[in-house]
This record gives structure tokens, sequence and C-alpha cells, in this order.
């Protein structure tokens, strides 16, 4: 049931029916030629470049009007930003009939409708660059007014904060806030820039399947659904690692893929239901390898992305430049608690977090207990990108047992800023080592542990016809994302953020930023 309009409105619908009783299309064919955008006059426009600018056609959102009679400057908003434009009706409407300038501009026209305009570039005696608007015709008419916000010489001092608002209309908080479009512009320079790093290494980007029968290569709760056709329930993927492993068996040397992957779990500030990892297995490599390339890929990214290794986040400068630190979980558990648990069995292990008043019960292993101690104790003290290596064989199920350290495996984990960024492994290629893993991690399936792995019996199968050494690691590229562009919540770095939906948003007692959080 659509809600009741509100008095503005109406009152843009009704400026909708007048203007369609004047003859005018208030939403005309979508083609208008643009030979100039606001960045490019505002930067490029002067005297020796005039000439390229005596004929501008030009396209954008009305974002605030000073009206002065027979004239009216205006900023319009394109993709790349605002300018003012110059308005007098003599010029618009030569001649008696001064339809376009007295009634349309002046009366059926609104903040937020998209006009084109032809004119040329000049500057105003208060030294702004602006366009002389010699004819304009209305592109679209809009019918929701816009949120309201202030300027000063041009520039946005009292931006849109309201978290309900931004998540769920993001469409809106992109037309009113520049510096949230800045934020996804940079985001696609990183993710570029990564592709750009992998393909000219020879690796080869691919797609594997969303809908699985298994959620397997990681260890989370999975969202279920039914194909109707095979009348079968799938999963949507959790992570794309078994797939991308196939493709190492078959040949492929170093394959890449940038996976929406979805689990479901908990919501808050670094996670979100439906999220994007970006994973890369290459034959031959192991996990020392892997840490020199992900350093190189790392320092190469943040300066495409600011044209810096550094970033800095809630006041915090982190730098991306190599080498990072290196250390053993088991060495940062002991620095950070001062206990060597490189010995402990399961029961020391529960009895020391529940010493450190962490929370743990019955279903959690060895490896569950020492992820809990390590996230609790000491992740958040690497805020310099660290890698934490060397973890023990129960946390890593997929992942080849260590050359030289009984007990451990050949896996890191790279900390930045206190929250895991990637996570890397020399693969396990071994089916039958594989085989027993997966059947410990049944084991803990029944205990009750709700993320353990199921048993993926064709990527057994796979591993029998002989995967090579491989090298493979996973990024969180939203968390990445976040470091790069200086936001502390994922919300911020995913345009559509998922919410509950909007009736349920002014439940009885509920928070504004819990509805934002809580899961569906």
């Amino acid at each position: 049931m659509q809600a009741t309009l509100s008095e503005q409105e109406l009152v843009r619908r009704e400026k909708l029916r007048e203007l369609v009783e004047l003859g005018i299309d208030p939403y005309p064919a979508p083609l208008f030629e643009i030979t100039h955008s606001a960045k490019d006059i505002k930067e490029n426009y002067n005297e020796q470049t005039a000439g390229n600018y005596k004929e501008i056609s030009f396209a954008g959102r009305i974002m605030s009007v000073r009206d002065m009679g027979k004239a009216n400057f205006a900023v319009l908003q394109d993709s790349t930003g605002r300018i003012q434009i110059y308005v007098k009706r003599d010029e618009i409407c030569p001649g008696e009939d001064k339809t376009m300038y007295d009634i349309v501009w002046k009366k059926l026209l609104d903040i937020g409708d998209i006009i084109g305009i032809k004119g040329y570039a000049f500057i105003t005696k208060t030294g702004e660059t602006s366009i002389h608007v010699s004819s304009f015709s209305l592109l679209t008419k809009s019918l929701h007014p816009m949120p309201v916000t202030k300027e000063k010489d041009g520039e946005q001092f009292d931006v849109v904060t309201d978290l309900e608002f931004k998540y769920r209309q993001r469409y809106a908080d992109l037309i009113v806030n520049p510096g949230v479009r800045d934020t996804f512009i940079r985001i696609t320079k990183m993710k570029n820039a990564i592709r750009s790093f992998l393909n000219e290494r020879g690796a080869l980007e691919v797609d594997t399947p969303v809908l699985q029968s298994i959620p397997g290569g990681a260890t989370a709760r999975p969202f279920m659904t039914h194909h109707n056709a095979l009348d079968m329930p799938l999963y949507l993927r959790i992570a794309n690692e078994l797939y991308l492993k196939r493709l190492i068996v078959g040949g492929f040397e170093w394959v890449y893929e940038f996976s929406r992957n979805f689990r479901n779990e908990g919501m808050d500030r670094t996670h979100n239901p439906e999220f994007t990892i970006l994973e890369f297995y290459v034959a031959y490599k192991d996990y020392l390898w892997m840490m020199e390339t992900t350093e190189q890929m790392l320092e190469q990214t943040a300066i495409a992305t600011n044209g810096s290794s550094t970033t800095t986040i809630a006041g915090t400068t982190i730098d991306f430049k190599a080498p990072y630190k290196r250390i053993s979980i088991y060495d940062a558990i002991k620095e950070h608690t001062g206990t060597d648990i490189s010995d402990m069995d399961e029961d020391g292990l529960r009895s020391l977090c529940k010493g450190l008043k962490i929370d743990v019960d019955a279903t959690m292993g060895k490896g569950k207990l020492i992820d809990e101690l390590f996230g609790s104790q000491c992740e958040h003290h690497y805020i310099q990108p660290t890698f934490i290596t060397d973890y023990p064989i129960e946390m890593s199920p997929l992942t080849k047992k260590h050359r030289s350290k009984p007990g451990l495996v050949e896996r890191f984990e790279l900390i930045i800023n206190g929250k895991e960024i990637a996570n890397a492994y020399s693969e396990l290629n071994d089916p039958i080592d594989q085989r027993e893993r997966f059947e410990d991690q049944v084991k803990l399936m029944e205990r009750g542990d709700e993320e353990a792995m199921f048993i993926d019996y064709d990527f057994l199968r796979a591993l029998e016809y002989g995967m090579p050494p491989t090298a493979g690691i996973g990024f969180g590229i939203e968390r990445l994302a976040m470091l790069l562009t200086g936001n502390v919540s994922i919300q911020d770095v995913l345009f559509f953020p998922q919410m509950r939906p909007e009736k349920l948003k002014q439940a009885e007692g509920a928070d504004p930023m819990q509805v934002i959080n809580d899961p569906m």
C-alpha cells in the first residue's frame, strides 16, 4: 500500500500536470548529446582554452537556485561534480513568449529536476567558472523532494548523516553527498588495480557456481534454498575455494575470482551476510611466496587507489609499503597473554579461555578455542599490516602440514587495523589427508558446530587425479575497501547493505542502528 503523499510531493505532481498541459514532455526520449563535464569545464577553462568552451552541451541535476528576478544562478550536478549556471530570461526566451522562463523555469522546475542546457563558459565577477545558458530543456521531472543540505562557496558543509536514510536510500545519498560517490569510485580503482596486478602476471579470471550442492571452502553457516526442477536443496556459496582448486587440478596454473559469497551469520560494522572475496590459486608456489606477492599487490593497489602507500582510518595511519611484519600465532598469543599454548590440549585451552573470560562452550574444538583466544586477546593489537603465521592443524582443514613443525600447517592471516584482511595457505593436496580432515569436521558438526565443513566427495575425487603443489589466498574486499577509503563501517563501502524491510523499522523499542545491523 502506497504511503500518503506529502504536501511537497503533491505540489510536484501538480507541476508535472501543468508541464504536460504546456506540451512539454517531462520524460522525453533519452538521447541528449553531452560535450563537456562539470569537472572538465572547472579544471580546464581559461583565457587560452576559451575557444573550446564556446559551444557547451551539458546535462545535470538542479541542486540549488538563486532567484534574481529576470536572471537566476543555479547549480547543476553531473557524475563529475557541480558547476554554476547563469540563466537570463531575455536570452533563453528571445521575443514575446517568455513561457520557458516565467512559467517553466521560475514556477515548474524544482530542486532535483534533471535538465539539459546549451551555452558557453565564462568566469563571474566573483571568479567562479560558470556556464552562461542560451537554452535549456527538461529531461526528467523529480517527484520526490531532495534531502536538505547546505552549501557555502560551492562546498557542502551540512551533508546528510542519518544512517537509516543513507543505507536505505543510497540513490539519494549519492546525489547529496559527493564524498560517498568518491568512496565508490576509489573502490572501483582498487579492484581495477588488483585485476591489473594479477592479469599482468598471467592470472586467469574465472567464474564458479554461486549455487552449490555442498557449501565448502570455509567454516561458516550457509544460506539454504531449493531447486525446484532438480528437486534438491542447494546452498549459496560461502567460498569458492574448492572450485578454484578443481581448476588447478584441470591444468590452469593461476586462477582468480572476485566471488560474491553469502554467510548466514551475524551483522555488525565489519560483517554483512553478502560480501565479496577475492581468491586466487597458483600452482607450484607456497605460502612464503604468497606473502611476498600479497605485499607487492597491496602496496601497488594502495598507490593506485589513493596516490600513496598510506591511508588514514579513524585517525590512524596505515602504511601498505612492503615488507610486513611476520609472527606465528603461538608467539602472538604468548606475547599478549603471557601463556605458551603450543602444548595445550583442548581442556587446557578451554580453562585458559574461561580464565580470560572468553565465552566458550562444549561444541568448540581445539581449533575454535585457539581462534577465539587469538581473536579476543591478540588481533586488535596488530594495526600495521602483519602476517600471523603457522597455525595449528585443527584450525585449518584445507591446509598442507608444515614442512618442519609437527602439528602446524603452512598458513597465514594478514591482519591490518586489528582485523583479518586475508587468509592464505600452502594448499593441502594429499587426498587421503584431506579426507581425514573432512571427517574431523563432521565430528565437530555432530557436536553442534554449525560452521563445520561438509565432506565434498567430488573435491576429494578431483584431488585423487592429482593437484600440483599450490598456494592460495582469499581477501575480504569490503574490509580492504574500508581501509583504503577510510571508512569504519562495512555498510559505507556497500552500495546497498542488507537491512530489515522498511515496514519493520519502526518496531516498538527498535534502535535505528539495530535495524540496520540485525540479520533478517
